[in-house]
């Protein structure tokens, strides 16, 4: 069969390693980008898609990319979606608080090589809107539940490490031990080396399932720096009925729950 040119240009673009459908291209004012893609817990994920709909943030792009897995994802009507990670954004109205580029999706890169190029591309796409600090969301996970979750930090700057100590975020020695894997930590490594100050926050989780309450605090944490006013109550319903799973399984637990975690769960995702 022979193709026409239309055909083979649609064909270079279809195998692009990663490509992104422009919605709107907003004008924003040095704009924070907050990143909380799937990890463990799902903690940086539900933050940051609490934030987003709390603000009532716009979609600005879709990206996808051949280093997701090979799937879609069906609504509740049964349509099908390929899967991508989204780039919402939201205006300040009044100059109270900064404007915003929020990351959210389906998946991670699958491979370190598609870690590294998916979040090159988020970035290049942040200096676009002149970019200048990052905050990436994700669960520390401890490998037991817990009542209270403390929020841990890591930072590009020593400057940055005690501003966000003055806002309750942990700074401890050893902790992470493992480092940060993904995304989130890739957005300050990469982040550093492009100039943009970059803030992880870590919320601490089992690691054993969905968790809002890692989510709330990390969040409460992020709110407080942007100055942005948050109702955590959908959150804290979800929390309740974490609880009531959290509750039989500590009926459950041995004594190895006590003990310290398993190193494949002391990350960041």
């Amino acid at each position: 069969m022979v193709s026409t040119a239309d055909d083979l240009e649609k064909s270079v673009v279809f195998m692009e390693k990663i490509k992104s459908v422009i919605h709107e291209e907003p004008t924003l004012t040095d704009p924070i980008l907050v990143e909380g893609l799937p990890g463990v817990g799902n903690v940086g994920k539900l933050a940051a898609e609490h934030l987003l709909d709390q603000l009532k943030a716009v979609k600005l792009a879709d990206i996808y990319s051949v280093h997701f897995p090979p799937q879609v994802v069906l609504d509740d009507d049964g349509v099908a979606k390929l899967v991508n990670n989204e780039v919402y954004y939201s205006k300040s109205e009044d100059g109270s608080r900064p404007d915003l580029l929020i990351v959210v999706g389906d998946f991670q890169g699958l491979t370190p090589e598609g870690q590294y190029d998916i979040s090159d591309y988020l970035l290049q796409m942040a200096m676009k809107y002149n970019v200048k600090r990052i905050y990436t969301l994700g669960g520390y996970g401890v490998g037991k539940i817990l009542d209270d979750p403390r929020v841990l930090g890591a930072a590009t700057s020593l400057e940055l490490v005690e501003e966000m100590k003055e806002k309750g975020v942990i700074f401890s020695k050893g902790e992470p031990g493992s480092g940060i894997v993904g995304a989130s930590g890739l957005l300050l490594g990469l982040g550093k080396i492009y100039g943009m100050d970059a803030v992880c926050l870590m919320g601490e989780t089992s690691g054993y399932f969905v968790d809002p309450k890692g989510a709330e605090a990390v969040l409460r944490i992020l709110s407080s720096l942007l100055n942005v006013e948050i109702d955590f109550t959908d959150l804290e319903s979800k929390a309740e009925q974490i609880d009531a799973i959290a509750s039989k399984l500590k009926e459950m637990e041995t004594p190895q729950l006590d003990e310290a975690p398993p190193e494949d769960l002391r990350y960041i995702g």
